[in-house]
């Protein structure tokens, strides 16, 4: 659209590989913010999944095929499922529809469990996933807090208000002449693991009292 008017972004997996920036430490061009997920939070999202619910034996990954920092997160969880000695399905989805198929084909054998990766399809769908998952009896992880005030079970991420606070600044620094180019990319600092024991309860699952210990928040 322009590449004269400075913007400052949020909540970007990975701005890099989409082409908006050509480096975080300087992004050369008019554009800078605010770096959400790494890819290698796929692996960190399915070891986590694990330690909740060690039972686990496959995991689906639910992302956006469409979306390249999804097909990131799906890769570092392929490689960690390899570590883990877990099988791993990718449940692509573009929709609901989508997300009830492979949820509901996932779960006809035992043992199984989702990641739920950031895509506007599983933000939509989130009151769909979360309904499946307690019905099909699949512990979940998700991305964000807001999925756990929706019933979620577990969520790791890091706070987004934050983030729109800090990039505030950016544009506070932009109007008073700094320059985007020159102003790195972050990346979040801070990330939180929430529990829900109403959501372990209503699937039958005993969350192990290490992983209660390790969480910054455990809803009752």
């Amino acid at each position: 659209m322009t590449h004269t008017i400075p913007i400052v972004f949020t909540q970007v997996s990975d701005p890099l590989g989409s082409g908006f920036v050509a480096a975080l430490a300087r992004p050369g061009g008019n554009t800078t913010g605010f770096h959400s997920f790494e890819p290698a939070m796929g692996g960190k999202w399915l070891q986590l999944l694990k330690e909740i619910a060690p039972g686990l034996r496959r995991v689906a990954v639910v992302y956006d095929p469409n979306i390249i920092a999804n097909v990131g997160f799906l890769r570092a969880a392929e490689t960690s499922a390899v570590s883990l000695g877990m099988l791993l399905t990718a449940a692509g989805a573009h929709d609901g529809a989508d997300i009830e198929r492979a949820l509901t084909g996932f779960a006809t054998e035992p043992d199984g469990g989702l990641v739920v990766a950031p895509a506007p399809a599983t933000f939509d769908g989130r009151q769909l996933l979360i309904g499946l998952a307690k019905t099909l009896r699949l512990p979940a992880i998700y991305p964000y807090r807001f999925f756990i005030d929706s019933g979620g079970l577990a969520s790791y991420g890091f706070e987004r208000v934050e983030q729109f606070q800090q990039a505030a600044t950016y544009v506070d620094r932009i109007l008073r002449g700094a320059n985007p180019a020159e102003l790195p990319v972050q990346l979040p600092t801070k990330y939180q693991l929430i529990l829900n024991l109403a959501a372990a309860r209503a699937i039958g699952l005993t969350v192990p009292e290490a992983v209660l210990a390790r969480a910054d928040e455990v809803i009752e």
